[in-house]
């Protein structure tokens, strides 16, 4: 699996140097196409995800998906339910297929909820890709690929890297237990850490109350030198807690904010696992571009992995340079 993933990985990497390349030639927009390539104008991508694009997270997926449509000459229309919605998001994904485009990009948040509406497309004939969430139902409902990040593997790279820190016990902050991909997040820290690691539960909506129960973890066990958060929201109580004991644990947190990327700066934080959602955002409109021109697809099924990125001290300040466009 890991083999294939890798395999997977490197024609992500192929596809995005051709996408690159592309830019160099005449604009799309100006030619009707690349240069000495098909016209490319007429193919029409609907991408339809559960997240809105003025959330800052989905923003960025959204730069994404407008720069892919830039660089590959496409026309691009993104939609995405007011609220988390899946009867909303599943009535948008039947108008899109109504307008019978070259392409889907769809996330599966809820592969029960929006499986039918998925298969409709297949079943139409229309290419699908899923992208961010959906890595654990994308192949059961005929799509093509996935793109986004495997959570246990991304788990297992933040143990890893806090081994590798001298971390040997650490208590994993999942704000959400029950919730598939948090857990994976942590089953996935604990295999790569190799040492002791805890589950701790918290409640986000308290931010004192999570902060109180962090410090009651690290003064009951004094052996605990690693703490992992899930998310930004998870690594504020965590860091105000450290603060506040004035300890030299290792800190480190999934995805990005700006709270998280100062810290990183002020080696306050380790690391940050980033899930590269411009990525997310940008990838499968190039894969759709090219399947429709010439039937490429990479990965051979296999899921194409946007992370883990990985941010810390060595390249924090270029990433806080791309706040808002790429990250």
């Amino acid at each position: 699996m890991r083999l294939n993933r890798t395999l997977a990985a490197v024609g992500t990497i192929a596809v995005l140097a051709g996408a690159c390349n592309s830019t160099a030639s005449p604009s799309p927009a100006a030619s009707g196409g690349t240069a000495g390539g098909p016209d490319r104008s007429g193919i029409q991508i609907e991408v339809v995800t559960h997240g809105q694009a003025s959330d800052p997270f989905w923003s960025i997926f959204k730069n994404g998906v407008d720069q892919g449509a830039k660089d590959m000459g496409v026309k691009v229309e993104y939609n995405a339910p007011q609220t988390f919605d899946m009867n909303a998001m599943g009535q948008l994904i039947d108008a899109a297929v109504g307008k019978k485009p070259a392409g889907l990009v769809v996330s599966i948040p809820d592969a029960n909820a929006l499986g039918p509406h998925i298969k409709a497309a297949v079943a139409a004939g229309i290419p699908v890709i899923s992208a961010n969430s959906g890595s654990d139902a994308y192949a059961s409902l005929g799509v093509l690929t996935h793109v986004g990040q495997d959570e246990s593997i991304a788990g297992q790279k933040a143990g890893s890297l806090m081994k590798a820190a001298g971390v040997t016990n650490a208590i994993c902050i999942n704000q959400e237990v029950g919730n598939a991909g948090l857990d994976a997040r942590c089953k996935g820290f604990a295999d790569g850490l190799g040492g002791k690691s805890t589950v701790l539960q918290v409640d986000l909506n308290d931010q004192a109350g999570a902060q109180q129960k962090i410090t009651a973890a690290l003064q009951a066990d004094s052996s605990i030198n690693g703490v992992m958060a899930l998310g930004p929201t998870g690594a504020a109580p965590a860091l105000k807690a450290l603060q506040a004991l004035n300890s030299k644990v290792h800190l480190g947190t999934f995805d990005l904010s700006k709270d998280v990327l100062t810290a990183i700066a002020a080696g306050q934080m380790d690391f940050a696992i980033d899930q590269q959602q411009y990525l997310q955002g940008y990838l499968p409109i190039v894969f759709l571009t090219y399947y429709k021109l010439y039937g490429l697809m990479p990965g051979g099924g296999q899921p194409i992995l946007t992370g883990p990125g990985i941010v810390d001290k060595t390249n924090v300040a270029t990433v806080q340079a791309n706040t808002g466009t790429t990250r």
